[in-house]
């Protein structure tokens, strides 16, 4: 990729920033269409999941991301990696006890999954992006 402009690249970054800006808006809008089309506010509780996910990395894990993915003898990353996956399962599991108790209905369960599902998608890009090898233009 050293063969690009510097132009080029500069706006093919800008288009994977704005790419990731349309996914996680997409995932806010469907949080809300979920509350908002069945008159029921119940599935906005799993916005705090949403808030509470990427604590335990911010606290724990700090600017070393490369420990996140290596088997690693520091407790505290084994405790944010152990938070951060209780905290994934919350973002399911909140939706699913609100449907089985009744709050909330199948279309509000569906819309606030595929919310989860469009913040995870997200997620996944960023770490493909972020990543600083000449390959990574291939995953956007």
């Amino acid at each position: 990729m050293a063969d690009i402009p510097r132009h080029l690249r500069a706006c093919l970054d800008m288009g994977k920033i704005a790419f990731l800006a349309i996914l996680v808006s997409g995932g806010i809008v469907l949080q809300i269409l979920a509350c908002a089309l069945y008159n029921n506010w119940w599935p906005m509780l799993s916005v705090i999941m949403y808030v509470l996910l990427p604590m335990p990395l911010l606290f724990f894990a700090g600017s070393d991301s490369t420990s996140l993915f290596n088997e690693s003898d520091n407790s505290w990353i084994n405790a944010a990696k152990f938070m951060t996956g209780a905290s994934a399962v919350g973002s399911i599991a909140i939706p699913s006890i609100l449907k089985h108790a009744g709050l909330i209905g199948w279309g509000a369960l569906a819309f606030d999954l595929s919310s989860y599902l469009v913040f995870l998608v997200a997620i996944l890009c960023y770490i493909c992006i972020g990543d600083d090898s000449d390959n990574y233009y291939s995953y956007i």
